[in-house]
């Protein structure tokens, strides 16, 4: 496709499997969902579009709906101490020199940003970091970045950022408090299936990953108060030995459970259907950004209930249901599943917002914008 658009590359190592819809890779993490929308959405706006990502088997260079693919060829011993800058850092190099973009894009906080920032700072091309979650942007908060390391480098990395893009505007204010850089406000974009839809008869949904910090446990406490309740619970397991061992604890748990249908691992082009057969959704996570699976729900008019606040708002007040502990969730659950009315009036209020801020068509103009302002100073 001729274009007279920018190329935008994004730096995503797990992105292929999202934007492949493999369904037998077990990995899927919400901010390579975003930025697979992303990437689908100014694709089909003229723009060139490439992604950077780790290999899964997949052909050098293939191209997946127009969006080239470059792999992140690791060659080379993993030798303690080097191996951080080679293979770790010149395979990523590697694949972004192959790309050849004018714009590159990443998000999650972590050394790499610095990699990527780099890269784009030395070679004369603009560089974008997007927050994944609230805490991307706390500097002495080490759930997101353990090693003292990486959050220096990750520090480096927003300096050296042509420009920031925030979820929330909780975000906003972090970024410019510990950081001292303006973020731009650019929320999460969904678009639903022709057919998505909400089923007042269906269960009580919860999708995540199985890590300690979305707290699954949860929501077994909750289905062991509420026994009248039908609950569904997916989710894949972790890399990490620790939190493996957490999750086998969660399916036995709810195993013991007979109002507890655990599926654990769900390919992500086949989760939809399980948000069309939700009455209510539940995240139980200690910390968020702007979850792709609110939007999931709200787009069909499935209310949430949560102990985080994202940061949506419907007449100044949040959309979805804001708890603070296990007791306020246990009442609001039980509200939601024998209230219709009430149900249905939350359902159409979280519909409401969705489609005033969240559709493909309002999120994508507003990275036009940012891309072609960044492409603008390059004159």
């Amino acid at each position: 496709m001729t274009t007279d658009k920018p190329h935008i590359c994004f730096v995503a190592p797990k992105i292929y499997p999202v934007l492949l819809g493999d369904k037998s890779i077990k990995s899927v993490g919400g901010a390579e969902v975003q930025q697979a929308f992303i990437a689908r959405r100014l694709h089909d706006a003229g723009y060139r579009v490439s992604v950077a990502c780790f290999d899964f088997g997949q052909a050098d260079d293939m191209e997946i709906e127009g969006i080239r693919v470059y792999k992140i060829h690791q060659k080379g011993r993993r030798i303690p101490i080097i191996r951080s800058f080679h293979p770790d850092m010149t395979s990523v190099w590697d694949a972004m020199r192959r790309a050849d973009a004018d714009i590159y894009f990443q998000e999650c906080a972590g050394a790499q940003t610095a990699v990527a920032a780099a890269f784009a700072r030395w070679n004369r091309r603009k560089f974008i970091y997007a927050g994944a979650c609230d805490k991307d942007f706390i500097p002495h908060d080490k759930i997101v970045i353990k090693r003292w390391r990486d959050r220096q480098l990750f520090g480096l990395g927003l300096r050296w950022a042509d420009a920031i893009v925030a979820q929330n505007l909780c975000q906003v204010e972090a970024c410019r408090q510990w950081y001292r850089r303006e973020a731009n406000l650019i929320v999460n974009g969904y678009s639903p299936p022709l057919e998505a839809k909400a089923n007042s008869n269906g269960a009580i949904l919860w999708v995540s990953m199985m890590r300690i910090g979305k707290r699954p446990d949860i929501m077994i406490d909750l289905a062991e108060r509420l026994p009248h309740i039908r609950f569904r619970m997916i989710g894949g397991r972790s890399t990490n030995g620790l939190e493996n061992e957490y999750y086998d604890c969660i399916e036995a748990r709810a195993q013991t459970l007979s109002n507890v249908e655990f599926l654990g691992f769900v390919p992500y082009a086949e989760v939809e259907r399980y948000y069309d057969d939700a009455r209510l959704f539940v995240s139980t996570s200690e910390y968020e950004g702007f979850p792709n699976t609110f939007l999931q729900c709200w787009a069909r008019g499935v209310p949430t209930v949560s102990f985080v606040d994202c940061g949506a708002r419907e007449g100044g007040h949040p959309v979805g249901a804001v708890v603070n502990n296990l007791d306020e969730m246990t009442a609001v659950v039980d509200r939601f599943w024998h209230d219709d009315v009430y149900l249905a009036a939350e359902g159409a209020r979280a519909k409401d917002y969705f489609n005033r801020n969240h559709t493909p068509e309002i999120v994508i103009a507003k990275y036009c914008e940012l891309l072609d302002r960044l492409m603008a100073e390059r004159v």
